[in-house]
């Protein structure tokens, strides 16, 4: 099985970042909009349309606000194996450090799905960017 571990910088407070990755059904609105072009929740998944065209059904497993750590299941015919989480923490300056680790099977999926999060991790930064006047 491939992991993928990705610690993304983000320009703004660890409370407003978790607030956002919380928000399960609103990604394309306010965590990776852009990235993710639309989203529905029915309540126990949520059906995701990515920038690039590709769709994919990820369900909650769990939502830990104590933590703040998330973890989601991605369930397809053509991933064996797709399980995901995002922990974030305060950096000690004023931001946060998201740290978002997936592991996926089969292993030849790991290079676009490393690719798919770097992009979404680029959204993430222009998402929750602070804004200067």
């Amino acid at each position: 099985m491939a992991t993928i571990i990705k610690d993304v910088s983000i320009d703004a407070g660890p409370a407003e970042v978790w607030d956002a990755l919380e928000d399960f059904g609103a990604l394309h609105q306010r965590l990776v909009p852009g990235f993710v072009t639309a989203c529905e929740f029915d309540g126990e998944a949520r059906t995701v349309t990515f920038s690039n065209g590709s769709v994919a059904r990820e369900f909650l497993v769990t939502s830990d606000r104590e933590r703040r750590r998330l973890v989601y299941a991605v369930v397809s015919d053509h991933i064996k194996q797709h399980s995901a989480s995002a922990q974030v923490f305060d950096d000690g300056k004023g931001g946060t450090r998201l740290t978002w680790i997936t592991d996926v099977l089969p292993n030849d999926l790991a290079p676009y799905i490393s690719g798919q999060m770097d992009l979404g991790a680029a959204a993430m930064q222009k998402a929750l960017a602070r804004k200067t006047p």
